[in-house]
């Protein structure tokens, strides 16, 4: 399967990379943190050895050892491993489900960071962030241009043209998951071009679009909602750099043609799946964008920056998103979190990892509706946006599947397929 291949080859790949960079930051430790720094980064990458060879050597997986707040979730998750396997053994990196070994991965990851002080809030993924934004500026400047000149007549727009816009730029957000560097193992995976001039080609590429349907409801929220200002949309990212500007542009553009009154954002609380966005991550992008000597992205960012300080965008994050979890356990798990979401009127789920974590990282029939594979989670009414990277995926109408199967076999791997996917909350 592709789990197979992908805990075989791309985990380790992975983990060396972040070895990797580690030892080149030795210096950097050092001039910052003195010795100390040395032997944290040493004892670092002795755990990461460790973690790889176990890893390749297909070892139980061990309960975590760090003082996170997390680690009593993930340790009581590895019980629950356990006596899923009925007595067959110890759960092991490729004889247990692939979410969950991924996840630990990148939970280890983690925790042998936390256990070296003072290099415990280094985030090893941060370089490749970086560089897939810098990679991205043509895209990000012709996004941000678009956008700041679709701003100077949004008043104008009649209904049927501000829908025609929503489906652009929620196209050009669903597109931005290309860009995915656990996906390329973190190797360079940027945009280059301008991601509007693609969209008509790309339309045929979209197995499930719901975007009709995001529509009526944003739009009968709008009319239910016109005397109380209450419309929240809640975004749940994915990948930092380019994928996030696209994220940033649909949620202004849902407050700018006044659909939404507010947006939240979730985030990863630990650096995660090597490009998915942390609270830094998050902020970085906005001032990056504030401070470019482009005269459109500088006039995003600061709009953006004017978005959260008068509070009508929200970032937050939560321990339950880089937890192993699939999402139908999250009101057991996280209720809080559960009855914070109940709150929005539209959930956007970007991306792969979210997709899986959503219907169970199951291998369904492709004819099951999305609805079922939700599993009872329908905190509100929600919507994936995502380009198939993992060979899980439901809502297909008959043959649809096979149809493509037959003569494009890595159909649900490559990322060239997309879904807009909608379920209404019961």
């Amino acid at each position: 399967s592709f789990a197979y291949f992908t805990i075989k080859d791309r985990l380790p790949q992975i983990l060396t990379k972040v070895i990797d960079t580690l030892h080149r930051h030795k210096n950097e430790f050092f001039e910052e943190h003195g010795e100390k720094g040395v032997e944290a980064e040493k004892r670092a990458i002795s755990l990461l050895s460790k973690l790889r060879n176990e890893l390749q050597t297909d070892k139980p997986v061990t309960p975590l050892e760090d003082e996170l707040p997390d680690a009593a979730l993930w340790n009581q998750h590895l019980d629950y491993q356990r006596n899923l396997s009925n007595g067959n053994g110890e759960p092991s990196w490729f004889q247990s489900p692939w979410l969950y070994v991924e996840c630990y991965m990148y939970r280890r990851i983690q925790a042998a960071l936390a256990q070296n002080p003072p290099i415990d809030n280094f985030d090893v993924f941060k370089e490749g962030k970086v560089q897939n934004f810098f990679e991205s500026q043509e895209a990000v400047i012709a996004l941000c241009t678009y956008f700041q000149e679709l701003l100077k007549n949004i008043k104008d727009l009649d209904e049927k043209q501000l829908q025609e816009e929503l489906f652009k730029l929620l196209q050009v957000s669903l597109w931005g998951n290309k860009c995915d560097l656990s996906f390329s193992a973190g190797e360079g995976s940027s945009q280059k071009s301008s991601p509007l001039l693609s969209l008509e080609n790309l339309m045929p590429y979209i197995l499930v679009n719901d975007m009709e349907k995001l529509w009526s409801l944003l739009v009968n929220a709008k009319k239910r909602n016109a005397e109380k200002n209450n419309v929240r949309i809640d975004i749940i990212l994915d990948n930092a750099g380019f994928e996030l500007v696209t994220d940033f542009v649909l949620a202004d553009f849902l407050l700018s043609s006044k659909l939404a009154d507010e947006v939240h954002f979730h985030g990863k609380s630990i650096p995660w799946y090597v490009s998915d966005t942390t609270k830094h991550d998050f902020n970085w992008t906005i001032k990056q964008l504030q401070s470019a000597n482009h005269m459109w992205m500088s006039r995003c960012g600061i709009n953006w920056e004017g978005n959260l300080k008068k509070g009508v965008w929200v970032y937050r994050d939560h321990m339950f998103w880089t937890l192993p979890h699939d999402f139908s356990s999250m009101a057991e798990v996280a209720p809080d979190l559960y009855a914070d979401l109940q709150k929005s009127s539209l959930l956007l789920f970007k991306g792969d990892l979210n997709y899986r974590k959503l219907t169970g990282d199951k291998k369904w029939e492709y004819t099951v509706p999305f609805h079922q594979a939700l599993n009872k989670f329908h905190p509100a009414p929600l919507c994936s946006l995502r380009t198939l990277k993992s060979d899980t995926q439901v809502g297909l109408k008959p043959g649809q599947g096979e149809q493509i199967q037959a003569s494009e076999p890595e159909w649900m791997t490559n990322g060239k397929y997309g879904v807009v996917q909608f379920d209404a909350a019961l």
